[in-house]
């Protein structure tokens, strides 16, 4: 198989299933649920991350066990429709019935989710496990041998609280599959996903997966404001131990810890990777007559580099595999960014894709030297998450050492990560100089908009400053005042050299010595 189908398939069989129809508009993990069972004490001692950094560090020194396939036929070969038919019951929620604003459930093993997880509860200094029961589960009109299910396990669980309306408990977050997980914050709706680990993303080596295999959950109290998630990593080269302190509210924020032990050493190690879907927007139509402008889950990278320079990277959907990257030390934060909010630009009733949040990483310390790798990998429709973005540092852990990492991720919708003077509101893709079919050229209009231009006198001088690489040739570039935003238009007319090339291009406004707006940084892929 291919590199690019290899990453295509894992994106779309490692974390819950975008919709199949066109107009469904939600993933999979807004439909299911779990039960929560009983609950076994384990242990008597305290559990800190430390606990977990020493299951991992043990783990690194033995060779690596990879899980036995223990689901039956019938779970294992179910449709995505027939499996989100399998639902917990609400009544065995976790903490239900308690003052706690926090309930849990489980997801059930099957589909493509055909490992077991373990997830225990910690109470002070206990630990007690969830127990699989298969009686705390809806199993709808499937009809399953029982006997069967004896051995099973949890795929993964679901966070709820009441984020939107009065006591109503909504769901907050889902660890499900390898070690993806996604949360929410007010009046947001499932898009982008997040993982534990990157491993050789776009090798031709073959990614590897690192799975969260094992869970602790601190039960929180009756005026909890945050909930503390312990998590196992362990894959063939490396274990890690994961502290995730998850924050709920208008933005929803995670404090992430993280400690790996690698057993052997790896080509490409991505930290804080987050994966998105994008299909076709404003920069790029879609190839076929649909009613939908535009339908993605993220438009853009965005990067605040060490040096305080932010860059805007739009997304695309190339016709083969892309990747590129920015080199950078100790960066400020970046992430995959949902910056248009305008339902008239998606028009898909239920899927919302204006309410998707966007994921911002901010490193917690100095994360040195390295370099914010962006793939880009072509889909043929919305069901695939075709975009991961990650770091990647200079210099990665050495086998058998801890390497200790620590960021924020923050899910936002309102009042999301910007530059401070102005950003890219859209980039558009147009015709050249003339129509005729022998003028190769092509224009690119880019809008900035932001409180930076509203300080600037009416007859204020902007002059754009445009880049491109070896194989653009810059034809014209022209800055006008956009009335109906009170923003500036960059508009660029070009032609590439090399039509069977990419061709990469930079460009910010300025007035005199003074930067007003941030890098936009595009690049076109061949064809």
């Amino acid at each position: 198989m291919s590199q690019i189908a290899t990453l295509r398939l894992s994106a779309l069989f490692t974390v819950p299933a975008r919709r199949r129809s066109a107009r469904a508009g939600v993933r999979i993990a807004a439909w299911l649920g779990g039960g929560v069972l009983a609950l076994c004490a384990m242990t008597a001692q305290a559990f800190d991350f430390d606990t977990v950094a020493a299951r991992a560090r043990q783990l690194a020194a033995s060779p690596y066990k990879a899980p036995q396939q223990t689901l039956p036929r019938e779970l294992r070969e179910l449709s995505y429709e027939r499996y989100r038919e399998i639902e917990y019951k609400p009544e065995r929620f976790a903490w239900r019935g308690t003052r706690s604003p926090f309930e849990l459930s489980f997801f059930h093993e099957g589909m493509v989710f055909d490992q077991p997880v373990r997830i225990h509860e910690v109470v002070g200094n206990s630990v007690r496990e969830f127990r699989f029961d298969p009686a705390a589960f809806n199993y709808g009109p499937h009809k399953v041998d029982a006997a069967k299910l004896k051995g099973l396990g949890f795929a993964g669980f679901r966070i709820l609280y009441p984020l939107n309306q009065g006591k109503r408990k909504d769901e907050l977050a889902s660890f499900l599959g390898a070690s993806y997980f996604r949360a929410l914050g007010k009046d947001q709706w499932y898009g982008l996903s997040a993982r534990g680990l990157a491993v050789d993303t776009a090798l031709n080596s073959g990614e590897e997966f690192p799975r969260f295999v094992e869970y602790w959950i601190e039960r929180p109290g009756p005026n909890a404001k945050e909930l503390i998630v312990y998590a196992l990593m362990d894959s063939r080269r490396m274990s890690g131990a994961y502290r995730f302190t998850i924050k709920p509210g208008t933005e929803t924020a995670m404090e992430v810890k993280s400690r790996l032990f690698l057993r052997e050493n790896v080509t490409k190690l991505g930290l804080a990777p987050l994966t998105s879907m994008y299909l076709f927007g404003e920069n790029q139509p879609a190839p076929a007559r649909d009613f939908r402008p535009e339908v993605h889950d993220s438009d853009g990278l965005s990067i605040h580099l060490g040096t305080g320079e932010w860059v805007w990277r739009p997304l695309v959907n190339p016709k083969r595999l892309l990747v590129t990257s920015f080199a950078a030390t100790n960066p400020q934060g970046f992430g995959l960014m949902q910056r248009d909010r305008s339902f008239n630009n998606y028009q898909e009733l239920g899927a919302w894709y204006e309410r998707r949040p966007s994921g911002w990483v901010q490193p917690r310390g100095n994360w040195g030297s390295g370099r914010v790798e962006l793939v880009q990998i072509p889909t043929p429709d919305e069901t695939n998450d075709n975009i991961v973005a990650y770091w990647v540092p200079d210099n990665p852990p050495r086998p058998k050492q801890p390497f200790d990492y620590e960021y924020r991720l923050l899910w936002q919708k309102d009042g999301e990560q910007l530059p401070p003077l102005s950003w890219v509101s859209q980039t558009r893709l147009g015709q050249g100089q003339s129509a005729s079919k022998e003028d190769t050229s092509f224009s690119l209009v880019v809008d900035f908009e932001g409180p930076g231009f509203r300080k600037l006198p009416a007859d204020v001088r902007i002059d754009p400053v445009v880049s491109a690489d070896a194989n653009g040739e810059l034809l014209k570039t022209s800055v006008q005042r956009n009335e109906a935003t009170g923003g500036w238009r960059m508009t660029m007319v070009m032609r590439r050299k090399d039509e069977t090339k990419p061709v990469e291009l930079r460009g910010y406004l300025r007035n005199g010595n003074t930067t007003l707006s941030e890098t936009w940084s595009y690049i076109l892929p061949p064809g």
